[in-house]
């Protein structure tokens, strides 16, 4: 399975009904085996921080089989748009 930034976030984006996501793979030499990821989900609403992340792990299950390093940030919309007015 080849792994890349776009295919994670047309995965989370179509799986998880994401309004946002951004990823950056953060692997030196970009192997696509290190991910930095931002996701902005009306499902998170609610949730706590624990919660979402295994929301997000159990999405993309095969991806993180062959994934490294996987930072992610979870926002709901609302906390998304207060953090970019600040």
């Amino acid at each position: 399975m080849s792994i890349t930034a776009e295919s994670l976030r047309n995965k989370l984006t179509a799986e998880m009904g994401a309004v946002h996501v951004e990823v950056e793979d953060t692997t030196t030499d970009h192997c696509s085996t290190s991910f930095k990821v931002l996701i902005v989900c009306p499902q998170f609403e609610g949730k706590p921080l624990l919660q979402r992340h295994r929301m997000v792990n159990t999405c993309l299950a095969e991806e993180l089989k062959e994934i490294h390093a996987f930072e992610q940030k979870t926002l709901t919309p609302e906390q998304w748009e207060k953090q970019k007015a600040d």
